[in-house]
């Protein structure tokens, strides 16, 4: 009985320590491990990490300038945001690329960087927002970075010409991870 004690403590003591704070007292998402070019500037703290589930809807559609070219086209996202408890807390969509909270305010934005993901993953990506509409959550976010995506890549299957037209949905995930100037 007292040797499982003894072996009870260590391993309580190990998971209380791997429990805390991470590395110099730092809490939450850290963007160290990501590509360089999706990496938030200096001078900017999250403001909120959400969990994206939805999907990516594709079109076949003939290439411009290039005659007798096929490809599936981006047509827009939509997916439900979560926070990292599972709750609602908005909603992703576009065109234009919309991240929306639950309290009416929203912001959109322009894509600066991208960088390779897992193979058959979308790709990371850094945007640059404009100023919130309404007031709430989205106000002051100035940067949303889209990072652990899984899936929502073009369709494998052929676009021809006798598919122009034809649309295709693709389940994806990405974390949303807002942030605001410190």
């Amino acid at each position: 009985m007292h040797r499982s004690i003894a072996l009870i403590a260590p391993l309580a003591a190990l998971l209380a320590a791997c429990a805390g704070p991470s590395p110099a007292g730092r809490t939450g998402f850290m963007q160290d491990g990501l590509p360089a070019a999706v990496q938030v500037p200096a001078g900017h703290k999250v403001a909120l990490e959400t969990v994206g589930v939805g999907r990516i809807t594709y079109e076949c559609r003939a290439r411009a300038g290039a005659q007798g070219q096929f490809a599936w086209a981006f047509v827009g996202p939509e997916a439900r945001l979560d926070n990292r408890q599972g709750q609602p807390v908005g909603r992703y969509y576009g065109p234009p690329a919309t991240w929306e909270s639950t309290d009416g305010s929203w912001v959109s934005g322009t894509q600066i960087a991208v960088a390779p993901a897992a193979p058959g993953s979308i790709p990371l990506q850094l945007v640059k927002t404009d100023p919130a509409n309404g007031r709430g959550a989205m106000t002051g976010v100035t940067f949303i970075q889209r990072v652990a995506t899984r899936g929502g890549v073009a369709p494998a299957t052929p676009c021809h010409a006798g598919a122009v037209g034809a649309v295709e949905v693709v389940p994806y995930q990405a974390d949303y991870i807002l942030w605001k100037a410190a």
